[in-house]
């Protein structure tokens, strides 16, 4: 996510007790959780695929990519579609708290990374009144996922 001088928007959303922040403009729609197709052989945190208007969407569960344990999936549980590159992806959180005007000022480079932990796809760590956001940059975090291109449906 560009940081400049005005500001930028974020979504906000938790996983557990943690709040991220993901650039607003990658944001397609706010879905609740449905049934998704398991793929043979994904890894846990690819819960499966849905077909959102003829297009085949993966759906990553991140507190399982982010090594958070496992969600239940409950009636606050929701799917945010994301345009990543040239791809939508669907990322299951515990729910969306709100979008947030960050000047940059707020934002602090994230802390450095260990040998036994990695967080590259921390942009940053923004405080907003108590509450700590923590800025992801959604092309690292999922280029697992994105190393193909989206699937269209057979006519």
């Amino acid at each position: 996510m560009a940081h400049d001088n005005e500001h930028s928007e974020v979504l906000a959303f938790r996983l557990g007790t943690e709040e991220f922040g993901i650039d607003i403009h990658a944001v397609r729609e706010l879905r609740g959780y449905s049934a998704v197709t398991r793929l043979a052989n994904a890894p846990e945190f690819l819960k499966g695929v849905v077909n959102l208007r003829g297009l085949i969407v993966p759906i990553v569960d991140l507190r399982l990519k982010l090594g958070m344990g496992q969600a239940l999936y409950n009636e606050f549980t929701v799917v945010i579609v994301l345009a990543v590159g040239e791809q939508q992806i669907g990322i299951v959180v515990d729910s969306v708290s709100d979008v947030v005007s960050l000047q940059a000022s707020q934002i602090k480079p994230p802390p450095p990374s260990g040998r036994n932990f990695r967080h590259d796809y921390l942009t940053g760590i923004a405080t907003v009144d108590e509450r700590l956001l923590q800025l992801t940059d959604l092309s690292t975090l999922l280029a697992d996922v994105t190393a193909s291109a989206p699937l269209p449906l057979a006519a």
